[in-house]
């Protein structure tokens, strides 16, 4: 090994080569399907524009739909707002090609909405964080519009 490597802390530049060196790698083995992430983003607001939740996630390289973040306000779970933000973006990511979905959640979160909603774990990872699990879903998406 070199001696001389250093490991420093990354700015923005540094990590858009660390991006472009794995996408460079990855896509030697499969081809990209979608040149660019497509950023999902929504957010459901009440009556009076407050936001209420929201769904943060996108389409990838393959695309497979990948959420990151899904959120409801505590006064608002309960009355279907988590499952309408997760299946518009689960059509929207359909209607651009997205032939499934994945994401996590800790067993605290929302392990039983994503069952409810379809997604099947695919793996777990216990004692994270301490005295709980982090749990990995994924689900093959279908055209939900009735």
């Amino acid at each position: 090994m070199d001696n001389q490597i250093t490991i420093e802390v990354c700015n923005k530049e540094h990590i858009q080569t660390i991006v472009d060196g794995i996408n460079h790698y990855n896509w030697s083995k499969v081809p990209a399907l979608s040149s660019v992430w497509i950023p999902l983003e929504f957010m459901a607001k009440d009556s009076k524009s407050n936001v209420i939740g929201g769904i943060l996630g996108g389409i990838g390289y393959w695309n497979g739909l990948e959420i990151k973040i899904l959120w409801v306000d505590e006064a608002y779970r309960g009355k279907g707002i988590g499952t309408r933000l997760l299946q518009h973006a689960e059509n929207f990511a359909h209607e651009k090609g997205a032939q499934v979905s994945m994401l996590d959640t800790f067993d605290f979160q929302a392990e039983g909405f994503y069952v409810k909603n379809g997604y099947k774990p695919i793996g777990e990872l216990e004692g994270f964080p301490k005295g709980h699990k982090r749990i990995y879903f994924s689900k093959k998406l279908i055209d939900q519009r009735v």
